[in-house]
């Protein structure tokens, strides 16, 4: 075969299928149709856009919804001014905490108050009640001479009762709370008072030269019931006492003195 014969180009074009007009369109629109899913967050900001319409409809309604003043002041109870512009973040405003503080320290000290005066009530209370029951020596400027149990040819027995020498007309007090049982002149004894104690028990008191308590007569510790004196089977001034539990015969009254807190 020759080489300058010309080539035979063969026409390998398909032949275009005929189209229909429109139909490539519709395509496109079905496809669009078949493919649109909204995403959480186009349905995010959907309701955004939504809400942020729903309250003008709602905020040009007095009493409907919180006026914007209204909505700001309260905001501000939380959000601090300054913060709110630059975060956003909710914060406990300062001048809150301080008042609630302020607040607080006034209910403490209140508080603190009123246990301090229930306690010096209390105390108080407590300190009269051991007023009443306590027990005193019934003489100053004295000395111990006679003392219980003691033998001598100036008693007819023992001696039943504690002495307290000192100067005629020195005051005698009650040794404790009582009521005057008896007064009056009794043989040795002289002048004589006797009380009685709320537990039953009598006190004497002998030789006085003079008696400032009646019988009936109600007397605390401390309380002036005559004067020291000679009366009765004595050798000098002095105050003979006696203690005679329930009424009974009489005991020794130094250790019933110390025992309530009296020491002679």
């Amino acid at each position: 075969m020759s080489s300058s014969a010309p080539k035979r180009r063969l026409d390998v074009r398909q032949e275009t299928p005929q189209r229909t007009p429109g139909k490539r369109t519709a395509q496109r629109r079905k496809t669009r149709k078949r493919s649109f899913t909204p995403t959480p967050a186009m349905a995010g900001a959907f309701i955004l856009v939504l809400a942020a319409f729903g309250s003008t409809l709602l905020g040009n309604h007095d009493g409907d919804s919180l006026a914007s003043d209204k909505y700001q002041t309260i905001s501000q109870s939380y959000i601090g001014p300054d913060d709110a512009a630059a975060n956003g973040k909710v914060d406990i405003s300062r001048s809150f905490d301080r008042e609630l503080t302020t607040k607080q320290i006034k209910v403490q000290a209140q508080q603190v108050l009123t246990a301090q005066a229930d306690l010096k009530k209390k105390v108080s209370a407590q300190s009269a009640l051991l007023k009443k029951n306590q027990w005193v020596v019934p003489v100053t400027g004295y000395h111990l001479t006679a003392r219980f149990g003691q033998r001598s040819g100036l008693w007819a027995t023992v001696h039943t009762g504690l002495d307290f020498a000192g100067p005629s007309g020195s005051t005698i007090v009650s040794v404790a709370a009582g009521v005057v049982k008896s007064t009056g002149y009794e043989g040795a004894y002289g002048n004589r008072t006797i009380i009685t104690l709320r537990d039953g028990t009598d006190i004497w008191y002998c030789h006085q030269s003079r008696i400032a308590v009646k019988p009936g007569q109600a007397v605390g510790p401390g309380d002036v019931i005559g004067y020291t004196g000679s009366t009765g089977n004595v050798t000098g001034p002095h105050l003979h006492l006696e203690v005679h539990p329930g009424g009974g015969a009489a005991v020794d009254p130094e250790p019933v003195l110390r025992q309530h807190g009296v020491n002679p």
